[in-house]
């Protein structure tokens, strides 16, 4: 079977992840905007720590692959983060624990492919209130936003221990106006605004790294030459490139 053409992003991480393709998720629009050029690979699990995404590093990323990403956009930390529970029961993970399982995820990552690129994402902060009102009759958890930011820190500096390129979501969310109304569906998932937040941040990244060759989207070849003689055609009688018009079109 010949492999994709078009190069894999892959998604990996928490609910953060999981549920970034709803809600015009930072996910969906990703792969909107690599439409043609890249194949956007959702691969969150709702509920998911670091200690769990080490114990199946080996499957989900195979060092066999044939086709290895060109690059992983990595979040884990903010179930991690959660304090321990008197049962021993529950996603927290101490901190040291933590910064050696991103360590161990990262350095998998890169002996995949020299190609292989990595964004890790911090954690983010949540609506401590928001949060209590929303889940509180479900989970028996205390997340507070102070250790979002402990926990942001330790993913920061060993990012640039490892030499990884990162974004502190923990500072960017909260640069937002009302922040803590405008970003948060339950206190802890992103709405749409939020998103936005985690989509900007990216794609500056992308940027800003300057990659050989360019993963920014708007440099990237499209898949299939955009220009056809099928495409409909004008009132001057030319063809009109579908991709690159600013036609919105709707479904009957």
């Amino acid at each position: 079977m010949v492999g994709p053409a078009r190069p894999q992003f892959v998604l990996f991480g928490s609910s953060i992840v999981q549920m970034s393709y709803g809600n015009n998720g930072w996910g969906a629009v990703l792969a909107d905007l690599y439409a043609r050029k890249a194949d956007i690979l959702l691969r969150g699990y709702s509920g998911w720590n670091s200690r769990r995404a080490l114990q199946v590093l080996d499957q989900v990323f195979p060092k066999e692959a044939a086709i290895q990403p060109s690059l992983v956009i990595v979040y884990f930390g903010g179930n991690d983060s959660i304090h321990p529970h008197p049962t021993g029961l529950g996603p927290h993970v101490p901190l040291p624990e933590y910064i050696d399982n991103m360590r161990k995820i990262a350095l998998h990552l890169k002996s995949l492919s020299d190609a292989t690129r990595l964004i890790f994402l911090s954690s983010p902060p949540v609506n401590d209130d928001q949060m209590r009102k929303n889940l509180s009759d479900k989970f028996d958890m205390v997340r507070k936003n102070e250790s979002c930011r402990i926990y942001s820190e330790a993913c920061l500096e060993l990012c640039r221990e490892m030499n990884i390129k990162a974004i502190d979501l923990w500072t960017a969310m909260q640069k937002i106006d009302d922040w803590k109304n405008r970003c948060f569906t339950d206190g802890i998932h992103f709405t749409s605004e939020g998103s936005k937040v985690v989509v900007k941040e990216i794609l500056k990244v992308i940027e800003e790294a300057d990659l050989e060759p360019s993963l920014h989207w708007r440099i990237m070849p499209a898949e299939f030459s955009e220009d056809s003689p099928y495409d409909p055609v004008s009132p001057a009688g030319v063809n009109v490139n579908i991709s690159n018009s600013n036609l919105n079109f709707t479904e009957s």
